[in-house]
């Protein structure tokens, strides 16, 4: 394997069409690379082909470099950015004249003329390219389309014109909302009931914070303002202004939670810059101008084909119109903002449309987020609230049922101190006044008549808390015996509690 060779065949030419340069790849012979990981090889990696053969080679390419056509006017920069510009737009170099000469907006469009116009060489350049017909075929791809592009009469001015006329719409579709979206933002303002409300609320707010002091008695205050209520917390830093108002509002004048309904164009003037609006209008406006300027002087079709200044005087008419519409709808913007100025005392000169909107839509937002704070943190406080009486009855339940569990069965035989210990506390929880007495025994004496009843309270007293028992039938003298032995206990009472 040493000794062997691989061999490519002959490559087919390739053509370069971005740089206009052709170039055919002869017999290419590479050495093979297997000897050189042989572990007997002491050779380089790539073994160098023979001198004679590498000789012939470079007479080829020498031969071939000829070939390729030499610039004669353009610079190679130019040249190729204008061979890559053609490649990208294939097309015959008089389809490019046609469509110039005919402003064939289907054929041209805004991204190929922007191009052209930039990659298009210099007027000098073209000049001398236009007398160059006779050597086209010795000539370069780029410069052979400047010898065809030269002959259009005043070409920088036809692009120039045609571009503007393929931007015309679009430029005229954004001035258009901007003005109409900042007029309309000054209407919705000055007329808002719920708005001035709430601008009332908060003068009313900041004179009473105030009090006392020189700011205690403000006639109004800057729109600016609004946005600095988020900045005033309250002692335990859990609210802001912001958020008292929008509760008070809320609770008290629920017609002016709706004010942000009634603004409904301040968002999109918010990001409408008056500078830029005007320099685009006036640009606009100079553009028109200048396209009736040299529709005025263009020089006369120089071809059938020749169809710019029929379609150009078109086209400058209705541009015209639509612009002085749309100067009149700015100069009326401008006036309502002057207005809007007056009404609210600001100066519209130092106060931009951007800024004065912006802070009413950052208002805006900054108001319909407070108010969800504050529902959120209601529900929150209402959660605390439910919980905290589901404790307290909890615990009540829990200390009733302790107290119904110390009171002794007063039934049980022999406990004289249960007895009265149970006697005591139904005395203090008046139980024992809301229990009814029997009637009095016919002819009973005061000693014999009251034992009875008081063993009956007593039973009567506690029989919530202990089962109901059998009754045990007991003998006159037992009866009149446990009597004693509780009038006993009833006289001793008081020197027991002390």
């Amino acid at each position: 394997m040493a000794n062997e060779k691989t061999e490519w065949e002959m490559f087919d030419a390739l053509v370069f069409d971005a740089l206009g340069v052709c170039e055919q790849l002869e017999q290419l012979e590479w050495a093979a690379a297997a000897s050189a990981f042989s572990p007997h090889s002491g050779h380089d990696l790539v073994q160098h082909t023979p001198k004679k053969e590498q000789d012939g080679a470079d007479e080829k390419k020498t031969a071939q470099k000829k070939k390729v056509k030499e610039l004669k006017v353009l610079d190679g920069k130019t040249s190729q950015n204008l061979s890559i510009f053609l490649g990208s737009n294939r097309m015959p170099y008089e389809g490019f004249k046609n469509a110039i000469l005919e402003v064939n907006e289907k054929v041209l469009t805004e991204n190929m003329v922007q191009s052209l116009i930039k990659l298009l060489p210099e007027p000098e350049q073209l000049s001398v390219l236009a007398e160059m017909k006779d050597e086209y075929d010795d000539l370069a791809e780029a410069e052979q389309f400047g010898v065809v592009i030269s002959s259009v009469n005043r070409l920088k001015a036809r692009l120039s014109s045609i571009l503007f006329r393929l931007q015309f719409e679009e430029q005229l579709g954004n001035l258009k909302p901007d003005v109409v979206s900042v007029s309309a933002a000054c209407e919705e303002l000055r007329g808002s009931k719920a708005f001035g409300q709430l601008l009332e609320l908060t003068l009313l707010l900041g004179n009473f914070m105030n009090s006392g002091s020189r700011n205690g008695k403000a006639f109004g205050f800057s729109i600016s303002y609004l946005c600095k209520l988020r900045d005033t917390k309250s002692s335990d830093q859990k609210q802001t202004l912001l958020h008292f108002l929008a509760e008070l509002c809320q609770e008290q004048h629920p017609d002016v939670m709706h004010f942000a309904d009634e603004l409904i164009h301040v968002e999109k003037a918010s990001r409408v810059s008056a500078e830029m609006l005007q320099k685009n209008l006036a640009q606009m406006g100079k553009n028109i101008s200048n396209l009736e300027k040299d529709i005025e002087s263009f020089p006369p079709p120089q071809s059938d084909k020749d169809l710019f200044t029929e379609k150009m005087t078109i086209f400058v008419a209705s541009a015209k119109e639509q612009y002085e519409k749309l100067e009149l709808m700015h100069k009326n913007m401008e006036k309502q903002y002057e207005e809007l100025g007056t009404y609210f005392v600001f100066d519209p000169r130092k106060i931009t449309p951007e800024e004065l909107f912006g802070d009413l839509n950052n208002f805006k937002n900054m108001f319909q987020q407070a108010v969800k704070d504050n529902q959120r943190r209601k529900e929150a406080e209402e959660k605390i609230r439910k919980a905290k009486l589901a404790r307290e009855k909890a615990e009540k339940e829990k200390e009733e049922k302790q107290k119904k569990s110390q009171i002794l069965d007063i039934n049980a035989e022999g406990d004289e101190t249960g007895i009265m210990d149970g006697l005591l506390e139904a005395l203090q929880s008046g139980a024992a006044f809301r229990r009814k007495r029997g009637p009095r025994q016919a002819g009973a004496n005061r000693r014999g008549g009251g034992h009875p009843m008081t063993n009956v309270l007593a039973k009567e007293l506690l029989q919530e808390e202990t089962p109901p028992k059998v009754k045990k039938v007991e003998s006159p003298e037992e009866a009149l015996g446990d009597a004693e032995s509780l009038e006993n206990l009833l006289d001793d009472a008081p020197s027991r509690s002390h």
